[in-house]
């Protein structure tokens, strides 16, 4: 990881000199590029503080070995992109790496207590000290941030001078010097003291952190992308920022799709039509298509007309039909349905080359064990592939209930790809019976209480878009709160019976009026990726053991009676009976940032054990 360049200089002879070596300033795991230290977002390295730089210069700097192109068309279609690029590995050899922009740029001295710009302490090089006390400079705590995803500094003169009215005059800022300390009484905000030496009373950090505190101040967003650097001009924005620690997660939150390779995009043959699709997609004969392939390589296609025709084909099929939009809800939907339709059909492993990243077959075993526990269709998933990219991100609303709009870009200007990482394992499919979901789902008592969730949730979604009337409906639904629940409880169990770590595993559901699926898996980039261990527990005599454990597990709960009959939890009240003691995983493992769920849809509650869907168990 290492900051931008630096200006180049000329030497005696007038032709520019070899770019200097950066900086490294440390090193982040690949997956973390995506999910936790991704383009926008802030890092301590050691004392000093930074934010990931956009990607307008990447494609450049990027090394091709250290960096490789991926590719999955359906992905790629979906975020109108040609190709994904993992992000540059950061080993000892590196040649170079994500880039890095100082950010606060105001820092404090803990012996003089100075608060001020970062160059305005006189470092030396490459070094981050106070010039005069040679003491370690300490990046500023806050940092203020509006859902529009801009980014600025805590206005700490505006602050010291509110009651004074001296903060910003038509002379411009006050021109004292700005102090900071800590009265050490206790580690509250009223314990962090700023002073100005024009004599204004000094003031503490307490009521900064309120919702109308920088607004009460008269300041509006500036619109200020740090990430981009400072040669991208500021956006107009006048929402009201908000103060946020420096460190805390609503700072930046990853706006993250992912796509499973499956057939006929799954063997890697499509990968060298990468940057032609959008000629070919435009094409109908196979004349047309075998002409525009002759031009594209300067002769042999290595790829065949009759083989691109049935991609266009395949492709097509995802398009949205009849009089719907074709928005990016509608294609993301399209993309899952057709995942649904290949887990149900399979993929035989002996009718496939080896270049094959997705098989899914039919357990030996019985599948008639499960009905009566209202499950179907068990696919043991023995090899896939995912693909997650970095589409965007967000601060200070989780990315399922803001729009597109709000969603901050990665560049200043488009990109033709996007980071991305790809993740290989092995998972297990379960469907849930659909006849006897149509009867529990119908039952008022069951309507009413996932009604309860979705109401809180869009609610929650519409109190944070830019634009209440284009919010997309909330996806909970009878049918899709019970498969998030049981996928919850099914990765609880088998991390504890199969060994995995709940952190390894993850949830992909399948859920509207057509589909009742969930597809877990493991999808990690470490050992416990594809050993084995996960299909074998998709055998349907030992997924009957699991289910009855599991099920049995959640009936009971440390938090019990509070969480079973709790009116209201999670954030907003977009969750019932869960909890971190019962069903909640590691946010790595869920879909939904561990909302929308209730375990009394499995298991009932104690005025009414018939509401779940798994009570049968419970009886016997």
């Amino acid at each position: 990881m290492t900051p931008p360049p630096a200006r180049r200089r000329r030497n005696g002879t007038g032709s520019p000199a070899p770019a200097h070596n950066l900086p490294r300033r440390g090193a982040v795991r690949r997956s973390q590029a995506i999910t936790t230290y991704g383009v926008g977002s802030l890092i301590a390295v050691d004392h000093e503080s930074f934010v990931v730089s956009g990607l307008d210069s990447a494609d450049q700097h990027w090394d091709a070995d250290e960096s490789p192109r991926i590719h999955e068309r359906r992905l790629a279609r979906l975020l109108d992109v040609q190709h994904f690029r993992l992000p540059p590995a950061s080993g000892d050899t590196s040649k170079d790496g994500m880039r890095v922009r100082r950010f606060p740029l105001t820092h404090s001295c803990p012996d003089c207590n100075e608060l001020r710009r970062h160059r305005e302490f006189n470092p030396p090089a490459g070094k981050s000290i106070c010039g005069t006390c040679e003491a370690d400079l300490v990046p500023s705590r806050f940092v203020i941030a509006c859902e529009a995803g801009h980014l600025d500094e805590f206005p700490y003169c505006e602050w010291v001078h509110r009651s004074s009215g001296r903060g910003t005059t038509s002379a411009g800022p006050c021109s004292g010097i700005l102090k900071l300390r800590s009265s050490g009484r206790s580690s509250s905000l009223r314990s962090i003291i700023i002073s100005c030496s024009c004599g204004v009373p000094e003031v503490s950090m307490e009521g900064s952190f309120r919702r109308r505190a920088l607004k009460d101040l008269g300041l509006r967003c500036r619109g200020t992308r740090p990430w981009l650097g400072t040669s991208v001009p500021a956006e107009s924005c006048g929402l009201t920022p908000r103060t946020l620690q420096r460190g805390s997660s609503a700072v930046w939150q990853p706006v993250l799709k992912s796509a499973l390779s499956i057939p006929p995009w799954s063997d890697g043959r499509a990968d060298p039509l990468a940057e032609h699709w959008d000629e070919l997609r435009k094409l109908s004969s196979r004349d047309e298509v075998e002409m525009c392939l002759k031009f594209a390589f300067k002769g042999e296609s290595p790829v065949p007309a009759d083989e691109v025709m049935e991609l266009l084909a395949a492709e097509r099929e995802e398009d949205p039909t009849g009089d719907q939009e074709s928005t990016f809800d509608h294609r993301y939907h399209a993309l899952r349905n057709k995942e649904y339709e290949r887990l149900r059909a399979g993929n035989v492993e002996r009718e496939r080359s080896r270049a094959e990243q997705f098989i899914c077959e039919r357990p030996l075993g019985d599948p008639a064990v499960l009905r009566p526990l209202g499950v179907a269709g068990p696919m043991l998933v023995k090899k896939l592939r995912e693909v997650r990219a970095l589409k965007a991100f967000t601060r200070l609303a989780d990315p399922d209930t803001t729009g597109e709009a709000d969603e901050a870009a990665l560049s200043a200007n488009p990109l033709t790809w996007l980071p991305a990482m790809e993740v290989h394992g092995e998972g297990v499919f379960l469907r849930l019976d659909e006849e006897r979901l149509t009867t529990w789902e119908n039952l008022p008592t069951v309507a009413a209480r996932v009604e309860r969730i979705r109401t809180a949730h869009q609610r929650i979604m519409e109190q944070r878009a830019s634009d209440p009337t284009r919010v997309p409906p909330s996806p909970a639904t009878p049918r899709m709160v019970l498969l998030h629940t049981l996928a919850h409880v099914l990765i609880n169990e088998w991390s504890l019976d199969a060994g995995y770590p709940a952190a390894s595993l993850r949830e992909r559901l399948y859920a509207n009026e057509d589909m009742a699926g969930a597809l877990v898996y493991t999808a990690t980039s470490d050992s416990a990726g594809s050993l084995g261990g996960l299909v074998a527990q998709g055998e349907p005599e030992r997924l009957e053991q699991t289910i009855r454990s599991s099920v049995r597990r959640a009936a009971w709960c440390s938090a019990d009676p509070l969480c079973i009959e709790s009116e209201t939890s999670g954030i907003g009240g977009t969750n019932l009976a869960a909890c971190h003691a019962c069903v909640m995983l590691p946010e790595t493992s869920c879909e939904h940032n561990n909302i929308l769920l209730d375990r009394a849809l499995l298991v009932g509650t104690p005025e009414d054990p018939h509401l779940g869907y798994f009570s049968d168990i419970l009886a016997r």
